[in-house]
């Protein structure tokens, strides 16, 4: 399976994959985050679904681009290029496809600026061709095991998020999955572009690299946990004192020896 995220905040965008393959009881590295060039300028492509499908979509959408045969401006043209790619290739492939027992599927997520947009974009491209932009109270797309790490990012990231806390819970999202499956895994890439850049710095990293931040985040996890205030279980656990019994117990003078 896969993990893609692309998160646009007030400060930038930040995206970041995974590279691990499962097939059957084999895997594999192989990078899911790559660059288009455009002009002077790149776009990240992500994507989660069929390999084959990526590289027939990607391979010809790099050579429209080189030879002018499709040229955009802006990066909702370029996800509109991609989007009728993908339903052509889907019309050519498809059939095929399930003959064999497999699914039509792809998922991808755009990232950059191109020289008519006034801020970098982050956009999703759906299996059907079509494509929505990231919002200011939904700043975020992952794609593939897409369950795991959004509890974290529903609740901490905002547009105003800083980019380095952006890229922290990225991280962190990607850590969670990792958690709990086996088909995501390190090395992962990650790419960051401020507001007031135009191309982006990129780099791997293994799981040693990472190492202290997922250790510093799992004791502080366990801490954390041990220090929630726990009155309201004491008397699920038997841990308070027992209550006085109620005034009208108290026995009669009557009934004193």
């Amino acid at each position: 399976m896969t993990f893609c995220i692309g998160i646009r905040v007030d400060e930038g965008i930040v995206a970041l994959a995974d590279t691990q393959i499962v097939r059957g009881e084999h895997t594999s590295t192989k990078f899911k985050l790559s660059e288009l060039t455009i002009g002077d300028r790149s776009a990240l492509v992500m994507t989660s679904g069929l390999r084959s499908v990526r590289d027939k979509i990607v391979a010809r959408l790099e050579d429209a681009l080189a030879d002018g045969t499709v040229r955009c401006d802006r990066m909702h043209q370029l996800a509109s290029e991609f989007g009728a790619l993908l339903r052509t290739v889907r019309d050519e492939d498809e059939a095929s496809l399930v003959r064999g027992g497999l699914r039509f599927n792809l998922h991808a997520i755009l990232a950059g600026r191109l020289p008519g947009d006034q801020e970098p974009v982050v956009l999703e491209v759906f299996p059907e061709g079509n494509w929505v932009d990231v919002t200011t109270d939904a700043p975020y797309f992952v794609i593939g095991r897409s369950f795991y790490g959004k509890p974290i990012l529903d609740r901490l990231l905002r547009h105003n998020t800083p980019i380095d806390e952006a890229l922290q819970l990225a991280y962190l999202a990607f850590d969670a999955t990792r958690t709990s499956v086996t088909d995501v895994d390190f090395p992962v890439d990650v790419a960051v572009m401020r507001t007031a850049e135009v191309n982006f710095h990129k780099g791997r990293f293994t799981v040693d690299d990472l190492a202290p931040v997922h250790d510093h985040w799992q004791s502080r996890l366990a801490e954390v946990v041990r220090e929630l205030p726990n009155e309201w279980a004491s008397r699920l656990l038997g841990s308070e004192d027992p209550p006085p019994p109620p005034a009208d117990s108290a026995p009669n003078a009557s009934e004193l020896p």
